[in-house]
């Protein structure tokens, strides 16, 4: 089995290192310092299995989860590790192969390899892991503070704060930022869930709109209105969408 380690702490991937290097059908293929190291890893060298810490800076555990999903070749499994109990549970009700919690012993790791060798995740079953674990992250974390865009190997951290507005386009969403446009795999209802609905709100079945962004709201025809945002740029608003805004800006 091909592995890669990603932890923050030194001394947590060397000991994993050592108690790997006992098991003959081990190979390591990359160790990674953060998060972004490991996304682009896992996309490069499409590991069977993946070491994963969950607490670490600037991309976290369920992050990586979340953009890395599995892998190039879909076939990418995750063994969280990590000081912090309180996402074991939900861990294993989303099928996460197995919750390693430091400190732990060499027999504690074989018993997680066995099972890897004997839980291989089917492609599918791994993106609905990636998904539920990314979901989770943010329902135990509250809204969204930024939004993680993959584009290739790279990774673009967009700050929800700096959000004019978002767009559905079929099976992506548009992400306007800064006067930049990242498109993001994944639908409107999902992001809608995770954003601050006090300063975000769903104006039309294709538009989230910052309400802070907002610099007018015009009414082009009786039955028709539209929300001028400070950069000119305008969004259409539906019936029920006008209702909210007029609610929300009271």
């Amino acid at each position: 089995m091909r592995v890669i380690i990603v932890d923050d702490e030194h001394l947590a991937r060397a000991l994993l290192r050592e108690f790997l290097a006992a098991h003959q059908d081990i190979e390591i293929v990359a160790e990674c310092a953060n998060g972004f190291e490991a996304v682009k890893a896992i996309a490069e060298l499409g590991p069977d299995v993946v070491f994963l810490d969950i607490q670490m800076p600037k991309l976290g555990g369920f992050e990586v989860v979340e953009l890395a999903g599995a892998g190039p070749l879909g076939n990418t499994r995750y063994v969280f590790v990590t000081a912090y109990d309180q996402f074991a549970l939900k861990a294993f009700e989303v099928r996460a192969i197995d919750y390693l919690l430091k400190p732990f012993g060499r027999e504690r790791l074989a018993q997680a390899l066995e099972s890897v060798r004997s839980r291989a995740a089917p492609p599918a079953q791994a993106q609905m892991q990636a998904q539920a674990l990314a979901q989770e992250a943010a329902r135990r974390h509250g809204f969204l503070e930024r939004i993680l865009v993959r584009d290739g190997v790279r990774v673009h951290v967009v700050p929800s704060a700096s959000i004019d507005w978002i767009e559905a386009q079929d099976d992506y969403v548009a992400i306007s930022a800064g006067g930049k446009t990242h498109l993001k795999n994944g639908r409107m209802a999902e992001l809608e869930q995770g954003l601050d609905p006090a300063l975000f709100l769903r104006v039309h079945r294709s538009y989230i709109v910052n309400v802070g962004a907002i610099a007018r709201i015009e009414a082009p025809t009786r039955d028709s209105w539209c929300a001028v945002l400070n950069d000119g740029k305008r969004i259409p608003v539906s019936r029920s969408g006008y209702a909210r805004l007029k609610e929300l800006m009271r």
